[in-house]
């Protein structure tokens, strides 16, 4: 069925792409199939496509409804334009605006029903029997599974069969490894079919090693395009045949394989699209695999925007480049200043502290390293020599989801001033910045976090005497004044700051 599926009048045969700079840093050769190029952005619209395409004209003229909140609704709505068929697909209320504008845009009548999707799914069984439509599955089905096999038929030619070593495949429901594994396993049995599952969406794990289908109680929604909560029938029974290994990653490293993909071809993929790549990274260390030839099956880049951010923000830790810290040192003068020295010349990107004992102090930080598990010990091992008591809490995952946004906290300081200073962002500059603090006066609170912006703002409280910050003359600067403009940074004094007021002070 894969060898004659239709699916060329709506998808287009992806490239297969090396993915240079990952390769050169792993010792294998990484291929990305990039299925989302195509026109929906996600390899569903082989399926889809395949589907619709051969219903009876009956069937046809009667119209068609489907389930999604997400790249299955676009596949069905692209091919009910291309067949000229009447699509209705029916989404959560809570689907994003952007997800179901695009599904509207290509033709077909979108209904928003239902806080979760079991109740869409409900809805869209109700309206199926109701009108006669005829529902089109997202992957229990033998065609839509031949039509993501497809995927594996371009694959086998794109690609020197004889130096392949293994495919990585997200599963969700379980159509895309079926039918890639089916057809992988027809023609070269000896090359892996792995599957890829997130740890809190693993069906097909449990199903596989259960030999029964499992569902599950939760599921996690990082990865929304592979958060099933139990997998096909179909489906399952061909996994079964065909899939050679399961390996399960967490939300860090789908961050991480996100940024691998950017910087190697500036494309940016959804979380379930970089879910094969992750664990393909993952399977090659754990197995200690060098020189090796894999493939990643990218299967989508329907990204929601807000998600940028939270990518961004853990992409260093999941790759291990970036460790979170917990540091206890002494509270005195100079204390700041050794403590960035030996973490220095690595980057530090975020340093949060809040006044609270006058003997000791809890610094909050986050610093960029090339490799972790060599570096992380010698520093906790520096610190310790200099009385200062560390923690890698890098793996926590209430300090990188929580604590990192509350560290500090209210404080009673008397004469503290908050300032909130910019300085050029530049390797060292925040060692100069700190060089250029050093005063008599006691700093309360000090915050910094590095954005990636040209900017770097900090955010200072000062304690300083009544007699420092009043003018002598009410018209000469006040010493604490002369201070500020003596750093040569430009400042806002934030102390009058509403926020500092109910929330810091």
């Amino acid at each position: 069925m894969i060898l004659t599926a239709r699916v060329y009048d709506a998808a287009i045969q992806t490239p297969l792409t090396k993915a240079v700079n990952l390769s050169n840093r792993q010792g294998n050769d990484f291929y990305l199939k990039r299925e989302d190029l195509q026109p929906v952005f996600s390899f569903k619209i082989r399926g889809a496509y395949n589907k619709m395409y051969h219903l009876t004209a009956a069937e046809k003229a009667r119209g068609v409804v489907a389930c999604s909140a997400g790249n299955h609704a676009q596949g069905v709505a692209l091919s009910a334009q291309k067949l000229g068929i009447q699509a209705t697909i029916i989404m959560p209320t809570a689907t994003p605006e952007i997800k179901w504008r695009n599904v509207k845009r290509l033709g077909a009548e979108v209904v928003l029903f239902g806080s979760t999707f079991d109740e869409a799914r409900e809805e869209c069984t109700r309206l199926s029997q109701l009108h006669g439509w005829v529902n089109i599955p997202p992957y229990d089905d033998p065609y839509v599974i031949a039509g993501q096999g497809t995927v594996g038929f371009e694959i086998l030619r794109e690609i020197d069969t004889d130096k392949l070593d293994a495919v990585f495949i997200a599963v969700g429901g379980g159509g895309l490894a079926a039918g890639v594994g089916t057809y992988i396993k027809r023609i070269r049995p000896d090359i892996k079919v792995i599957g890829v599952e997130t740890h809190d969406a693993d069906a097909m794990t449990q199903s596989l090693r259960d030999g029964h289908r499992h569902r599950l109680s939760e599921v996690g929604l990082f990865a929304d395009g592979t958060a099933v909560s139990i997998v096909g029938q179909e489906t399952f029974r061909v996994c079964r045949e065909v899939i050679d290994d399961m390996i399960l990653i967490d939300n860090d490293e789908i961050c991480a394989a996100i940024k691998d993909v950017f910087e190697d071809t500036r494309s940016i993929l959804e979380p379930s699209g970089a879910l094969s790549l992750a664990g393909a990274k993952q399977y090659c260390q754990l197995k200690g695999w060098q020189g090796k030839t894999v493939v990643a099956i990218t299967s989508g880049a329907n990204m929601n925007f807000d998600r940028l951010r939270f990518v961004a923000e853990r992409a260093a830790i999941g790759e291990g480049k970036e460790v979170l810290m917990s540091v206890l040192i002494p509270e005195r003068p100079g204390s700041f200043l050794k403590l960035h020295d030996t973490i220095f010349p690595r980057n530090i990107t975020e340093f949060s502290y809040r006044y609270s004992d006058p003997e000791k102090a809890y610094i909050y930080m986050s610093f960029n390293v090339q490799h972790r598990e060599a570096e992380v010990p010698a520093i906790l091992g520096q610190l310790s020599t200099l009385g200062m008591e560390a923690t890698d809490i890098s793996d926590n995952e209430m300090a990188k989801s929580h604590a990192r946004y509350l560290a500090g906290g209210r404080c009673q300081q008397a004469n503290e001033h908050l300032v909130r200073f910019q300085f050029p962002e530049r390797p060292g500059a925040l060692k100069l910045f700190l060089n250029s603090l050093a005063s008599s006066w006691n700093i309360s609170l000090f915050h910094y976090r590095n954005f990636g912006s040209d900017v770097g703002k900090v955010l200072v409280g000062i304690q300083v005497p009544p007699t420092a910050s009043l003018s002598p003359d009410g018209q000469q600067p006040s010493e604490f004044q002369k201070f500020l403009d003596s750093l040569n940074y430009p400042y806002v004094d934030e102390t009058n700051n509403p926020v500092y007021q109910q929330f810091l002070k």
